[in-house]
């Protein structure tokens, strides 16, 4: 595969980008990652979604521990070439390690935060106990 592509995407400082995973059905916002060129190059190559742990500091495969893997269907660059969209679908329906459909469930109400978005599968079962 041709990776001049690669070339045209503004990598910060630490050769990363913001990756956006959107579901490819109603346009919700699942989860934001991080991703580096290798990651960039194994989604596009595979069609699943890889992105940067910076905690672990490795590749970091989406639903490798879970199994709630992103089919990736669509890739997107916005205009200043610095932010990734991901137009995925979501295997299990749950993208956040809360055990939630998305990573944005919680919404400010006055000056707090709260949870709107129910659980839908315990962590510990998806994960197991740590």
């Amino acid at each position: 595969m041709n990776k001049d592509w690669l070339n045209e995407v503004k990598w910060n400082d630490d050769g990363l980008v913001p990756a956006v995973a959107q579901d490819v059905e109603d346009g919700k916002i699942l989860m934001v990652a991080w991703m580096n060129r290798e990651a960039l190059q194994l989604t596009a190559e595979h069609g699943k979604a890889v992105y940067w742990s910076r905690s672990r500091q490795k590749l970091w495969r989406k639903g490798e521990e879970s199994g709630h893997q992103q089919l990736v269907s669509e890739i997107r660059l916005d205009c200043d070439n610095d932010v990734i969209v991901l137009q995925v679908v979501q295997q299990g329906g749950i993208a956040c390690h809360t055990g939630r459909r998305s990573c944005f469930f919680q919404r400010l109400e006055g000056e707090q935060w709260v949870a709107v978005e129910p659980v839908l599968k315990d962590p510990d079962a998806i994960y197991g106990k740590h």
